[in-house]
Formats: structure tokens, sequence, C-alpha cells
């Protein structure tokens, strides 16, 4: 039995021609379970417009890979997953590592994004990649983070409601980071 035919929702996702990538969907759940705590299959379908299947394979596999655990259950056959709970200790994950995870997944994204844009369909087969720098006081980064966030708004609604995307929309990546430019360590000048 090879690995398709024990995981038919793996080969489903990582195939599927509306661009659908299990990192994706995996992203997409971790967020999810850090914005309302927990969340079952069918409840992370309804809000990720994924199917509850597709959903409770990726739980399964955050699972095992040690990101997420079962949740108390609260009665029923209603299975919640939430992100895994760790026990203080000095070696404890920091809440940076959650984030390290999802910036690991983003940067995989764009790998593969890389490597495949050729197999996308002509239309597709560009990027709006950019980057700039700006002087910014500490508050001014935050007011352009949140105009970023208020455009992004506007099609937020798509992920829930699948009929209110237009004809031809694909999932597309909008990551944006903000963060301060360090100087140089001494002794790093000459490199590069």
């Amino acid at each position: 039995m090879t690995e398709e035919d024990r995981n038919p929702l793996r080969n489903q996702a990582s195939n599927t021609g509306d661009g659908l990538r299990e990192h994706e969907v995996r992203t997409a759940l971790l967020d999810l379970l850090a914005e309302v705590g927990s969340a079952t299959a069918t409840e992370a379908a309804a809000r990720l417009g994924f199917s509850s299947g597709l959903c409770s394979f990726h739980l399964r596999q955050l699972a095992r890979h040690g990101h997420i655990e079962e949740a108390p259950r609260t009665g029923g056959r209603a299975r919640p997953w939430r992100l895994k709970q760790h026990v203080p200790n000095a070696n404890a994950p920091t809440a940076d590592q959650f984030g390290d995870l999802t910036r690991g997944l983003e940067d995989e994204s764009w790998q593969r994004w890389l490597a495949q844009r050729d197999q996308a369909p002509s239309e597709w087969r560009h990027d709006e990649a950019f980057s700039a720098v700006a002087y910014l006081t500490p508050d001014e980064m935050s007011r352009v983070a949140d105009v970023i966030r208020r455009v992004l708004t506007t099609y937020q609604d798509r992920e829930q409601r699948p009929l209110a995307r237009p004809e031809g929309a694909r999932p597309v990546a909008l990551i944006t980071r903000l963060f301060p430019l360090l100087p140089p360590e001494a002794g790093d000048e000459g490199q590069g």
C-alpha cells in the first residue's frame, strides 16, 4: 500500500487544481487555533472554506508532529483541537517559536512557488514580491501594519464564503513583515 493509498486527502491537498498546498492548509489551521483557542475539523472547515475531511487530516498531521493536541471534549463525538499546551520549564517553547513555525511555512511556500511557477497557468506565472526600507517610529510602524490589515479585510470574507470569490480567484499568500533593521555586529561588516 502506498502513502497515497493510506492518505488520499494528502494527495488531494497537494494536487488540486485550485492551488491548495498542505502547508497552506496547516498554516491556516494553526492561525485559526491561535485565534479561537480550540476548534473541531467541522468548525475549522466552516471558518476556512476547506472540507471537513481535509481539515481533519491536517489537524491529525499537526498533532502527529507535536504542534497541536486534542482539547478536552465537552460531550458528544466532537473532537476539538488546540495548540499544544506545554508544561512550563526552562526548555519550554516560547511564543516566538509559533511565529518561527509560521514564518518557516511561509518561506517554504515562497520557495515552492519559485521552483514551480512555470507549471502555473500562464495568467498566474507572476508574483508581486517587493520590499522597501522606510524610517519609521514604533507608532508609525504599527500604523502602517494597521493600514495593511484594513486593506486585507476587504478580501477576508472570501475565505469563509466561497461564493463571494470572483471567478478565477485562487488562494494567494499575503505576507507582510515589519521589523526594525539592526546595525551589523562588529566583525560582520566585511562579510557579504
